[in-house]
């Protein structure tokens, strides 16, 4: 595939969307960014600093200490991706628990925080050639990508999609509180006067509530090959 495009890919939580991205990135040989692992490495700052818990939410250091948090996407070989890193520490296991996920959506509701890496998402998308996923990618960071993705599914589909991923990587949750987490960054993702989850105009939507991975890959690499033979 000679010509390079961006493809921005939004959606709600735990649709999959990270999954769908590394899978096009891999076969397209393209850049992977995943938005939302930087968010919740900035959310997990905050709870390292102890700005941050159920009880409070001390923006204002948050947003003081926002010089010092360093970020990076290291490429894995052995795991065929790039992980996290935060101020030069591997966190990518560490930001994907539900710990995390309560407060990644209060974070990012923080313009600061949002301004901070919107710039740095893109300058990674300058070259094209890339794949990022997360919550206004298509809306807000790269609004003139070739092709813009927007995934969604039942809050019921994607909690129980979410609980069965933890319960496999051993944490000890209920799907009760999983819901409950789906439900919650739904409203406040889309709520968020800064850059709210809103599906772009010109983006395509995909309900994958009843596709499985291969299917959905199939229906998107379809609208790439069709996407860059219209340009």
């Amino acid at each position: 595939m000679d010509k390079k495009i961006t493809i921005a890919i939004d959606g709600f939580s735990s649709t999959g969307k990270s999954t769908l991205a590394k899978q096009l990135a891999n076969y397209l040989g393209y850049v992977y960014v995943d938005t939302g692992a930087m968010y919740r490495a900035v959310a997990f700052f905050a709870m390292q600093n102890e700005l941050i818990s159920t009880e409070f939410f001390d923006k204002e250091s948050l947003i003081k200490s926002l010089p010092s948090i360093k970020l990076q996407f290291k490429f894995n070989a052995d795991l065929g991706f790039a992980e996290m890193y935060l101020n030069d520490v591997n966190v990518e296991t560490e930001i994907r628990t539900i710990e995390v996920s309560r407060f990644v959506s209060k974070v990012a509701e923080v313009s600061e925080v949002r301004a901070k890496l919107v710039e740095q998402q893109k300058e990674m998308g300058k070259d094209k050639a890339i794949v990022m996923d997360g919550r206004d990618i298509g809306t807000v960071v790269f609004p003139e990508a070739e092709l813009k993705i927007f995934m969604t599914s039942s809050a019921i589909t994607r909690a129980k999609r979410r609980y069965d991923e933890l319960v496999a990587k051993g944490d000890d949750v209920t799907f009760e509180e999983v819901l409950k987490n789906v439900e919650e960054r739904d409203y406040i993702d889309t709520n968020r006067e800064d850059s709210p989850l809103v599906m772009a105009n010109d983006a395509v939507e995909i309900d994958n509530s009843y596709l499985n991975r291969k299917e959905q890959f199939d229906v998107v690499l379809e609208l790439v090959n069709d996407t860059t033979k219209s340009i």
